[in-house]
C-alpha cells in the first residue's frame, strides 16, 4: 500500500496541482499569523523564544490529532482510510506548482519581459527581487527550484514513509510555518528560532537523501566533489547539500551576492565554473523529475519486501 498511495498522491499533484480554492495550508497561516501577531513581542528574547516553542507545539498538535480522529472514524473503512492518507500525501506535495512556477519564470524570460520575471521569481524566493538581473533571475530561479525539490516533494515523502501520514502532517506544517517565521529579521530572530530548529532536524536525512537522488541522477563525480567540498559553504545546514549536489549534477555555477531584505548577503559561489543559462531551469526540472522516478521505484522495493516478509 505504501508504493500505491505515493504514487495516487503524485499522480494527483502530476493533474490537479494544488487545490486553488480551500487548501488546508492557506487556512493553517492564516491562523499561524493571527497566534504569532498576538503572541510575538520582540522586547523580551527569552519570553519571545518560549512563546514561539508554544506556538509550534499548539500549531502542530492540533492538527495532527484532528487526523488521529478522523483515521479512528473511518478505521472500519479500510479504503476510505487509505483514500484519507492519499489525500494528506497530496496536499503536502508541491511538485506540480513548483513546475509551473519556474516554468512561468523561464517563459517571462524567453519573451524578454524581465519586469514579470522577477515578479514571478518573488513568488518563489525570499530575496530582493527588484534590481535582478537575467543571470540572477536564473540562478534564483534553479536554486529554489533545487531546494524546494527537497522541501516540498521529497522530504514529505520520506516522512510518509517513515512515519505515516502523522509524519507527513508534522513535518509539512513545520516547513510551513519555518517559511513564515524562519527569518533573521529583529521581529523572528527569537520567536521563529524554535520553529527553524525542529525544522532543521526534520529535513537533516532527507536533504542528504536527496543531494545523493541528485548526485545519481546526474554528473554523479561532480555533484558529489561539489557536495564535499561546498556544502559547509552555505549558511544553511541543509540547503548546502541539496543546491551544492544539484549544481554539480547540471554542471552549472548557482550562488552569488544576493540582497536579502535590502541588506546585501555576499553568498558564495557554488557548483562548477559554468555559467548556468536559460536551459538550466528546465534542466534542473528533468533532474527533479529523474529523482521523483528514483523514489518511486525505492517505494516499489520497500513495498515488495514487506509484502514478501508477510
Amino acid at each position: 500500500m505504501l508504493f500505491l498511495t505515493i504514487i495516487s498522491a503524485l499522480l494527483l499533484d502530476r493533474f490537479f496541482g494544488e487545490p486553488t480554492h480551500h487548501h488546508p495550508l492557506v487556512g493553517f497561516g492564516t491562523v499561524a499569523g493571527t497566534l504569532e501577531k498576538k503572541l510575538n513581542r520582540p522586547n523580551c528574547s527569552e519570553k519571545v523564544l518560549f512563546f514561539g516553542l508554544i506556538s509550534v507545539s499548539i500549531l502542530i498538535s492540533l492538527p495532527v490529532g484532528a487526523y488521529f480522529l478522523i483515521e479512528q472514524a473511518v478505521s472500519h473503512y479500510a479504503w476510505l482510510s487509505n483514500l484519507f492518507d492519499i489525500v494528506v500525501l497530496y496536499l503536502a506535495i508541491g511538485n506540480q506548482s513548483l513546475k509551473e512556477h519556474v516554468k512561468d519564470v523561464r517563459d517571462s524570460l524567453i519573451k524578454g519581459d524581465l519586469h514579470l520575471a522577477r515578479q514571478y521569481l518573488a513568488k518563489i524566493v525570499s530575496r530582493d527581487v527588484e534590481q535582478c538581473q537575467p543571470e540572477q533571475i536564473i540562478t534564483g530561479t534553479i536554486e529554489t527550484n533545487l531546494e524546494n525539490g527537497s522541501d516540498a516533494v521529497f522530504a514529505p515523502i520520506f516522512w510518509f514513509i517513515c512515519a505515516g501520514a502523522p509524519g507527513v502532517i508534522v513535518y509539512r506544517l513545520c516547513n510551513t510555518l519555518d517559511a513564515m517565521w524562519g527569518y533573521r529579521t529583529n521581529r523572528f530572530e527569537y520567536f521563529g528560532k524554535p520553529t527553524a530548529l525542529i525544522d532543521d532536524i526534520l529535513n537533516y536525512i532527507p536533504a542528504r537523501l536527496v543531494a545523493l537522488s541528485y548526485a545519481l541522477a546526474g554528473n554523479t563525480k561532480l555533484s558529489l566533489n561539489c557536495w564535499r567540498k561546498q556544502a559547509q559553504l552555505l549558511s544553511s545546514p541543509n540547503a548546502g547539500p541539496v543546491m551544492t549536489a544539484g549544481a554539480g549534477s547540471l554542471n552549472i555555477r548557482l550562488g552569488g551576492p544576493t540582497t536579502y531584505h535590502g541588506k546585501m548577503v555576499q553568498k558564495p559561489y557554488f557548483g562548477t565554473c559554468v555559467p548556468a543559462k536559460l536551459i538550466d531551469i528546465d534542466r534542473s526540472n528533468t533532474l527533479i523529475s529523474r529523482v521523483v522516478l528514483i523514489w518511486v521505484l525505492t517505494a516499489l522495493a520497500i513495498s515488495s519486501i514487506t509484502l514478501l516478509d508477510v
